[in-house]
């Protein structure tokens, strides 16, 4: 008898010098920084809207939705589209660098950590090699956001 092991497809980003990961199946694109319209009266993670192929889309700035110091743009710094529930939300993010296979015996679930804002945004970590990837909770991430 086999038994499947299956694998998360995800693709891997930088903030500071932590990876994070987003299922491959939420990304829509993986964008260079645009001209990003402010809108007033949001909150301060949302730097406001794109108009993307047609679709006015709202962007996040991740640094600053989990309480991270801000960082300038530069030419690694790139806006993943990613769609849940019907909404298209776009991330910015310091870099986007792999597309990788996790294998789910590697994910682990959360780890307690206590007073990080960005543990509110976790779904599990996962250690490949080396690497320590954290796997974002989309839902959570994008909530608060039109």
């Amino acid at each position: 008898m086999t038994v499947l092991v299956n694998d998360l497809k995800v693709i891997v980003f930088q903030l500071l010098n932590k990876e994070y990961a987003v299922p491959v199946q939420n990304v829509q694109s993986i964008e260079k920084v645009m001209h990003i319209t402010r809108v007033p009266g949001v909150p301060s993670h949302v730097k406001g809207v794109v108009n993307l192929r047609g679709v006015v889309t709202p962007i996040i700035d991740l640094r600053t939705r989990f309480g991270i110091e801000a960082g300038s743009f530069d030419e690694h710094t790139r806006i993943i589209i990613v769609t849940l529930d019907g909404r298209e939300v776009g991330l910015i993010v310091d870099s986007a660098n792999d597309v990788l296979d996790i294998p789910e015996t590697s994910i682990e679930p959360q780890p307690n950590v206590v007073g990080s804002i960005e543990a509110d945004f976790i779904s599990g970590v996962a250690k490949i090699e080396r690497r320590l990837l954290i796997l974002l909770q989309l839902d959570k991430v994008l909530e608060n956001v039109s």
